[in-house]
């Protein structure tokens, strides 16, 4: 990655600032004209995904900046941080939507102009879901947590909408306004589940959570198939900072090779391991024959 950042994500972020804003203010609108406490809560979790944009687009920015002095491996678990935070205030927003809901459980209004209002917020919901899966997409293509964690707090906030409209028709229909703070509670829960989720995988990231199984067997694979020459690797490490990831091995060679030819083998294996994993950071540590093998190990694949 050069030290501009990947420009894509950066406009993503900075694209997601009025997008967030123009939901709010259509959600608000919504609860404005019917009184709902369900689309009160609605909007509610948008103002959160406005702050979250905010620190999503500084955090990105953030991340991306080359490595320095200070920070010699780079400054990309900024978006862990970001993801963290984020998590947590999808939590709070929906602990806010159980206190405003719970206060009108005893004494339930009816909606005023519903449709009006439940078609105003059925296009915010629209404006969303559209943007949620971009960003998710982004996200996942581009190995961006942050990206990610907004498209996942976005796509709650879809969730929540979905429900709050098919509990605010059935309020409508059944003529009972109850429908709409049990129903505020009942979305508050699942925001609650779906802040569990990005916290939990921001943490995973801060706590340098090897690669997944299934890219560690692909690594594990370039390696074997590339170090012909060597007699073995060893001590194979594997984590993952936002869209970097680092490998770091033993690799055991004969005690009277050369220096050159062993570089010439860590320069095939890093060439073998980045065309599966683009800007992987790769740390090989070269030994000679007769060191204790710990750690995971992995058999090098000989030609005949």
């Amino acid at each position: 990655m050069n030290g501009q950042g990947n420009p894509t994500i950066k406009r993503l972020a900075l694209w997601g600032i009025p997008i967030s804003l123009g939901v709010m203010g259509l959600k608000m609108l919504a609860w404005w004209v019917t009184g709902s406490v369900a689309l009160l809560s609605d909007g509610l979790e948008s103002l959160v995904n406005v702050v979250a944009a905010f620190i999503a687009f500084f955090a990105i920015r953030y991340a991306q900046k080359p490595a320095d002095h200070d920070h010699p491996f780079g400054h990309h678990k900024a978006e862990y941080l970001s993801a963290v935070t984020e998590g947590a205030m999808i939590i709070v927003a929906a602990l806010m939507i159980v206190q405003g809901a719970v206060g009108h459980l005893s004494n339930p209004q009816p909606m005023q102009a519903p449709v009006l209002g439940l078609a105003i917020n059925f296009a915010a919901g629209v404006l969303n879901v559209l943007w949620a899966l971009t960003l998710i997409r982004a996200g996942r293509e581009h190995r961006s947590p942050a990206l990610t964690a907004d498209g996942q707090h976005i796509m709650s906030d879809v969730y929540t909408s979905v429900g709050v409209l098919i509990g605010l028709l059935l309020a409508i229909g059944t003529g009972f306004p109850i429908f709409d703070p049990v129903l505020a509670i009942l979305v508050a829960i699942n925001i609650l589940y779906q802040g569990w989720k990005v916290t939990s995988n921001s943490i995973d990231g801060l706590m340098d959570k090897a690669v997944l199984p299934e890219e560690e067997m692909v690594i594990k694979q370039a390696i074997a198939t590339h170090a012909e020459g060597s007699l073995g690797v060893h001590d194979l490490k594997t984590r993952r900072a936002g869209a970097v990831t680092f490998v770091d091995f033993h690799l055991v060679v004969p005690a009277a090779m050369p220096v050159r030819q062993a570089h010439r083998i860590c320069d095939r294996l890093e060439d073998a391991i980045r065309a599966i994993h683009a800007g992987a950071e790769i740390t090989i540590h070269v030994e000679p024959e007769g060191e204790k093998a710990h750690g995971i190990r992995v058999k090098v694949i000989k030609e005949n």
